[in-house]
Protein backbone atom coordinates (compact mmCIF):
# COMPACT_ATOMS: atom_id res chain seq x y z
CA UNK A 1 0.00 0.00 0.00
CA UNK A 2 1.95 3.60 -1.13
CA UNK A 3 2.08 6.24 1.91
CA UNK A 4 -0.42 9.25 1.98
CA UNK A 5 2.66 11.58 2.66
CA UNK A 6 3.72 13.81 -0.04
CA UNK A 7 7.20 13.30 -1.92
CA UNK A 8 9.83 15.72 -0.10
CA UNK A 9 11.71 15.41 -3.41
CA UNK A 10 9.84 17.97 -5.07
CA UNK A 11 6.83 19.46 -2.83
CA UNK A 12 3.38 19.76 -4.62
CA UNK A 13 3.17 23.14 -5.48
CA UNK A 14 6.84 23.49 -6.76
CA UNK A 15 7.17 24.54 -10.88
CA UNK A 16 8.98 21.55 -12.78
CA UNK A 17 12.24 21.96 -13.58
CA UNK A 18 13.14 21.84 -17.18
CA UNK A 19 15.84 18.17 -18.16
CA UNK A 20 19.15 19.35 -18.46
CA UNK A 21 20.27 17.65 -21.78
CA UNK A 22 23.67 18.24 -21.39
CA UNK A 23 23.75 16.87 -17.81
CA UNK A 24 21.17 13.88 -19.72
CA UNK A 25 24.00 12.91 -22.31
CA UNK A 26 27.06 12.82 -20.21
CA UNK A 27 27.99 15.98 -21.32
CA UNK A 28 28.24 15.16 -24.48
CA UNK A 29 26.79 17.19 -27.50
CA UNK A 30 27.80 17.93 -31.11
CA UNK A 31 28.68 21.58 -32.59
CA UNK A 32 28.93 22.73 -35.60
CA UNK A 33 31.99 25.83 -36.52
CA UNK A 34 33.66 26.84 -39.50
CA UNK A 35 36.33 24.24 -38.38
CA UNK A 36 33.99 21.62 -38.88
CA UNK A 37 31.55 19.54 -37.32
CA UNK A 38 32.68 18.39 -34.19
CA UNK A 39 32.01 16.18 -30.99
CA UNK A 40 32.39 17.95 -27.33
CA UNK A 41 32.28 16.19 -24.06
CA UNK A 42 33.04 17.69 -21.07
CA UNK A 43 34.71 15.76 -18.36
CA UNK A 44 35.43 16.33 -14.68
CA UNK A 45 39.44 15.60 -15.02
CA UNK A 46 40.69 12.56 -13.87
CA UNK A 47 44.43 11.05 -12.74
CA UNK A 48 46.17 12.09 -15.99
CA UNK A 49 47.77 15.66 -17.09
CA UNK A 50 47.23 16.59 -21.03
CA UNK A 51 48.50 19.23 -23.15
CA UNK A 52 45.78 21.50 -24.68
CA UNK A 53 46.55 21.56 -28.22
CA UNK A 54 45.71 25.86 -28.21
CA UNK A 55 47.95 27.50 -25.59
CA UNK A 56 50.22 23.96 -25.51
CA UNK A 57 49.91 24.40 -21.76
CA UNK A 58 49.39 21.48 -19.08
CA UNK A 59 45.73 20.75 -17.86
CA UNK A 60 46.50 19.56 -14.57
CA UNK A 61 45.05 16.24 -13.42
CA UNK A 62 41.78 16.39 -11.80
CA UNK A 63 41.03 19.60 -13.70
CA UNK A 64 37.87 20.13 -15.58
CA UNK A 65 38.08 20.30 -19.04
CA UNK A 66 36.71 19.36 -22.31
CA UNK A 67 37.74 16.66 -25.11
CA UNK A 68 36.50 17.46 -28.58
CA UNK A 69 37.03 15.43 -32.14
CA UNK A 70 36.34 16.16 -35.38
CA UNK A 71 32.98 14.32 -36.74
CA UNK A 72 33.77 15.06 -40.57
CA UNK A 73 37.41 13.42 -40.22
CA UNK A 74 38.90 11.47 -43.21
CA UNK A 75 37.76 7.97 -42.39
CA UNK A 76 34.52 8.38 -40.59
CA UNK A 77 33.96 9.80 -37.12
CA UNK A 78 35.89 6.60 -35.42
CA UNK A 79 39.18 8.48 -37.09
CA UNK A 80 38.04 11.71 -35.60
CA UNK A 81 37.66 9.41 -32.10
CA UNK A 82 41.37 8.32 -32.71
CA UNK A 83 42.80 11.78 -32.91
CA UNK A 84 40.35 13.57 -29.97
CA UNK A 85 42.15 16.37 -28.26
CA UNK A 86 41.70 17.21 -24.25
CA UNK A 87 40.97 21.10 -24.11
CA UNK A 88 41.00 24.45 -21.49
CA UNK A 89 37.46 24.87 -21.62
CA UNK A 90 38.56 28.39 -22.49
CA UNK A 91 41.06 27.57 -24.81
CA UNK A 92 38.03 25.48 -26.47
CA UNK A 93 35.30 28.52 -26.32
CA UNK A 94 38.17 31.08 -28.10
CA UNK A 95 39.72 28.64 -30.82
CA UNK A 96 37.86 29.91 -33.88
CA UNK A 97 39.25 33.08 -33.16
CA UNK A 98 43.23 32.43 -32.69
CA UNK A 99 43.25 30.29 -35.99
Amino acid sequence: MPSRRPSRKRPWGAEHQPLDMDRALGGVRHVSAGDGEWTVRRVRGNDKAYTCPTCHQQIPAGTPHVVAWVRDALGGEAAGLEARRHWHSACWERRERLR
